[in-house]
C-alpha cells in the first residue's frame, strides 16, 4: 500500500538541516554556473585586448569555448571529492566544495587577462562538480527510506532554481553593474559555509559503517571498488548515461541565452530587450526543470529507474531536435514557439535529478560517495572535447541551430543503453 503523507517518517532537525545545506549549496552552485553562460560575450570582450588578443565576434566565440572546456575539464577532475568523502565524511567534504567554488568564482572578479578567467574557472568547476555528489550522497544516507526519493528530487530543484537567482542578478545587477559584479556576486555561497559547519552533522548511516576504524576505506580503496567485479559494469554505464546528459547541456543552458537573443535581435528587438528576454528564456527553463524534478521520483517509482530516465531522454531529444534544428530557423514567430519548446526543454533537463535518486542506490556506503562523484564528473572530459566539434559547428554552418540539434543524437543512443542499466525500484539503499 502506498505509504501516505500522514504515516511517513518525520525528520529530524538535522535531516532538515542537511537537506537545507544540501539544497542550499547546489542552488548557489547552479547559479554560479550560469552566471558565466550569462556573462561570457561582455567578460572575454573586454579581457581579450587586454591580453594581446582581438576582441573579434570569432575569437569571443573561440575562447569563449576554450574556458567552458575548461570548466568542464575542472568538473572531471572534481571526482576526487568522492574518495575523500567516503574516507572523511560527506559535510566536511561539502563544506570543502563549495569553499573550493565560492572563492574562485569570487577571484574571476578581479582577474586582468583572459588567461586568468581560464585559470579560476576550471578550478571553480572542481569545486562545482564536487557539491553536486556531496549533497546528493548526504540526504540520500540521511532521509528515511520512504522519504530518500522524493529528497532526492527536491534537492536537485535547487540548481535550477539558481538559474532564476543568476538569471535576476543579472537583470537587477549584470546589466546595471557589470560582470564582474557579477562574479563577486557568485562567492557568496561561501557564507553557507558556516552554517553547514555548526548545523549539520555527518549521516548517521556513515558514522555507523566507519566507527571502527578498520572498516573506514582508504582513498584509493573506496575508488578502485567501483571497478571490482560487483560493481565495473554499473559503472561503466551510470557513466555513460550521464555522458549522454551532459551532451544535452549545451542546448539545455549554455547556448539557451545566446539562441533566444539571435531570434529576438532577428525579429526586430533591440539588443537590451533582447537580453532581457534572454532573462525570461532561462526562468522559463528553469521553471519546467523544477517541475521535471518534483515529478520524476513518482514516475521512477512506478516505472522503474530505467524507463523513467528513457521517458526524459526521449523528451530531450524531441525538443533539442524539433527547437534547434526547426523552430530556430523560422521566419514568422520564432520566438514564440522557441518559448514553448524552452520549457519542455527544461522538463526534459531534469533528467540529470534520476541521478541523485538512482546512483546511490546501486552502491553500497564505503564506496557510494566515490560512485556518484566519477559517474557525473568523468563524462565532463569528454564533454570539454565535444564543445570544440560544437564550436567548429557553429563555424562551419555560420549558426547555432543546426550544430547543436545535432547533439540530440545523443539521446538516441542513451535509450539503446537504458535496458542494460541497474534496475532498483523496490530495493532499499545498500549497507
Amino acid at each position: 500500500m502506498p505509504t501516505t503523507l500522514a504515516t511517513r517518517t518525520p525528520l529530524t532537525s538535522n535531516q532538515i538541516r542537511g537537506f537545507w545545506a544540501a539544497w542550499g549549496g547546489w542552488a548557489l552552485d547552479g547559479m554560479d554556473s550560469f552566471i558565466y553562460a550569462l556573462v561570457l560575450t561582455p567578460a572575454i570582450s573586454e579581457l581579450l585586448p587586454r591580453s594581446g588578443i582581438e576582441a573579434s565576434p570569432g575569437n569571443v566565440g573561440y575562447y569563449g569555448s576554450v574556458l567552458f572546456a575548461l570548466f568542464l575539464i575542472g568538473w572531471g577532475l572534481s571526482m576526487l571529492w568522492g574518495p575523500f568523502a567516503d574516507r572523511f565524511g560527506r559535510v566536511r567534504t561539502l563544506m570543502l566544495t563549495i569553499l573550493c567554488y565560492s572563492t574562485f568564482t569570487f577571484l574571476c572578479a578581479i582577474v586582468t587577462n583572459v588567461w586568468q578567467l581560464a585559470a579560476f574557472r576550471l578550478l571553480a568547476g572542481i569545486g562545482i562538480g564536487g557539491e553536486w555528489s556531496m549533497g546528493g550522497t548526504f540526504v540520500a544516507e540521511e532521509w528515511p527510506e520512504d522519504r530518500r526519493k522524493m529528497g532526492a528530487g527536491y534537492m536537485h530543484t535547487g540548481y535550477y532554481f539558481g538559474f532564476f537567482l543568476a538569471a535576476l542578478a543579472n537583470y537587477f545587477i549584470g546589466a546595471k553593474y557589470g560582470w564582474r559584479v557579477m562574479f563577486a556576486v557568485g562567492g557568496t555561497p561561501a557564507l553557507l559555509v558556516s552554517f553547514i559547519r555548526y548545523g549539520v552533522h555527518e549521516s548517521a548511516r556513515w558514522e555507523t559503517r566507519i566507527l571502527d576504524e578498520r572498516r573506514r576505506p582508504t582513498i584509493a580503496a573506496a575508488f578502485l571498488t567501483l571497478f571490482s567485479p560487483t560493481y565495473a559494469r554499473r559503472t561503466i554505464l551510470n557513466s555513460l548515461f550521464l555522458l549522454v546528459s551532459i551532451v544535452g547541456l549545451w542546448a539545455g543552458s549554455v547556448y539557451v541565452p545566446t539562441s533566444v537573443t539571435q531570434i529576438a535581435v532577428r525579429e526586430g528587438y533591440s539588443a537590451a530587450d533582447a537580453a532581457r528576454l534572454a532573462s525570461y528564456g532561462t526562468m522559463l527553463l528553469s521553471f519546467g526543470t523544477i517541475l521535471g524534478c518534483i515529478v520524476l521520483p513518482p514516475l521512477a517509482e512506478r516505472f522503474g529507474r530505467r524507463l523513467a530516465l528513457g521517458l526524459y531522454f526521449i523528451v530531450m531529444f524531441l525538443s533539442i531536435a524539433v527547437g534547434f534544428g526547426y523552430v530556430f530557423y523560422l521566419t514568422t514567430h520564432a520566438l514564440v514557439w522557441f518559448f514553448t519548446v524552452l520549457f519542455f526543454l527544461g522538463v526534459g533537463g531534469a533528467n540529470f535529478a534520476m541521478y541523485t535518486l538512482w546512483l546511490p542506490e546501486q552502491y553500497s556506503t564505503e564506496c557510494r560517495a566515490s560512485a556518484f562523484a566519477f559517474a557525473t564528473s568523468v563524462g565532463r572530459f569528454a564533454g570539454a572535447g565535444i564543445t570544440f566539434l560544437v564550436g567548429a559547428g557553429v563555424a562551419y554552418f555560420g549558426s547555432i541551430g543546426t550544430p547543436v540539434a545535432l547533439t540530440s543524437i545523443a539521446f538516441l543512443i542513451g535509450l539503446l543503453l537504458l535496458p542494460f542499466g541497474e534496475e532498483t525500484r523496490g530495493k532499499p539503499l545498500p549497507a
